[in-house]
């Protein structure tokens, strides 16, 4: 054991910082035990120093001025969990500049300009981890950098936002509206007053990028993840769903296509059938498929978001980086040698699920059907629901491009025997 304890900086001290504090005060000498030295916090930066928190702190390492603090130079460990671009960038930069390693939680900055920061951290030889930044307390992004390191990851496949799996699973276990549901979220505390990160895709997003460039050892920032939020999402989907033996999630998928040696990553609600191990995940929790090729299927489970979960991944880099120091080793850092293309998202290749308002005459179906196989789409199924002018099909495609379906619903919107394209989404999963 070390006599010399490492001492530790901490931007924020909100819901998670909080709990970091606590884990740290209350687990010390089991954590001192693990890393062979004593983890001493020297000081913590903070917006407001009077606010009233849930941990007693001792008032003389808060501090107001976060550049002072990441520029004394004699800290060993810095953790970030303030959130958002700047200051945030700016103090990691400094921290790194100036001796210490650092963890973080911050994935939109990360998914943003990732590249400069594991840049800073290579220049300066200290440790830059972030496994609390996506799908809080589960371990995936270790074992995607580490575990996985000797295999070829093909595909991940995840639920990585607490917020819309929870109103979704509401969406379809009580046959909600999209509007209460998001209401009940926000009285638990799962979505904040302004839910639109969440529920338009942009947390997600910001996850799948760093997944994906994980995942395929390429770059892939926030800009090249195709986004679509759950806004849209309807009764009548949840119900068309049910009937196919699926359920509608929020998924980030992130994919190596071989044959071009290119990646893809996309966030969008989809139809994904019972049988698939995602679809039983229920209430606020997140869960990740991974597909590789030596070691098949995994699957990563639980608690996606909150204080003592975020708190949980933070430790555990924080462990990781105090043991790489006291042995003046930097641990693994970015991988991004193939440097492969991102794919646009109309290269994607999926199901899909269209529900057509039509007029109730023959010859409808063969319209249809001549709309699709002008455009290269092959119908899996296809059925008819009510008549008159209620009547509706039912349209399931085999696989397809983004973009060739994406044509065969503008061909259909221009038919007069079409009154309505009230439904299309994709079937992921199969």
């Amino acid at each position: 054991m070390s006599e010399k304890p490492l001492k530790v900086g901490l931007l924020g001290c909100g819901v998670v910082g909080t709990e970091v504090v606590r884990i740290l005060t209350e687990r010390a000498d089991d954590l001192a035990a693990r890393v062979g030295a004593r983890l001493e916090i020297a000081g913590i930066a903070v917006r407001r120093a009077g606010r009233e928190r849930d941990i007693a702190v001792d008032p003389s390492l808060i501090t107001t001025d976060a550049q002072a603090l990441v520029s004394r130079g004699d800290l060993d460990l810095v953790i970030e969990v303030i959130g958002g671009l700047e200051p945030a960038r700016g103090l990691i930069l400094t921290a790194l500049e100036n001796g210490a390693s650092v963890v973080t939680a911050n994935k939109a900055l990360l998914a943003e300009d990732g590249p400069t920061l594991f840049a800073a951290a290579e220049k300066y030889q200290r440790d830059l981890y972030f496994e609390a930044a996506v799908a809080g307390a589960i371990p995936i992004l270790r074992p995607l950098r580490e575990s996985l390191a000797g295999d070829d990851v093909t595909r991940v496949m995840g639920i990585v936002n607490g917020t819309t799996n929870f109103i979704l699973d509401k969406m379809e276990s009580t046959g909600a509206g999209f509007d209460e549901a998001l209401e009940e979220a926000q009285a638990l505390g799962y979505a904040e007053a302004d839910p639109t990160a969440d529920i338009e895709g942009f947390d997600a997003a910001a996850k799948a990028a760093l997944l994906a460039s994980l995942a395929f050892h390429t770059r892939v920032s926030i800009a090249d993840v195709h986004r679509e939020g759950i806004t849209e999402v309807t009764a009548t989907d949840i119900a068309s769903a049910r009937e196919m033996g699926c359920v509608v999630k929020s998924l980030a998928i992130c994919e190596l296509d071989e044959a071009t040696d290119s990646v893809s990553a996309r966030v969008y609600p989809a139809m994904i059938p019972l049988t698939h191990p995602l679809a039983s995940v229920r209430d606020a929790y997140n869960a990740v498929f991974v597909e590789s090729k030596a070691a098949g299927e995994l699957m990563f489970y639980g608690r996606g978001a909150g204080g003592a979960p975020t708190a949980s991944a933070v430790l555990g880099d924080l462990v990781s980086a105090a043991r790489n120091r006291l042995k003046g080793v930097p641990g693994v850092g970015e991988s991004s040698y193939t440097q492969r293309a991102v794919r646009p998202v109309g290269d994607a290749v999926t199901r899909y699920h269209v529900s057509l308002d039509v007029a109730d005459k023959a010859g409808v179906l063969a319209a249809v059907a001549q709309a699709f196989a002008e455009h290269d789409v092959s119908i899996q199924t296809v059925r008819q629901e009510g008549r008159g002018s209620d009547a509706e099909l039912v349209v399931v495609t085999h696989r397809a491009t983004d973009a060739a379906l994406s044509a065969t619903v503008e061909a259909l919107r221009d038919m007069d025997i079409v009154r309505e394209v009230s439904s299309v989404m994709r079937v992921e999963g199969d």
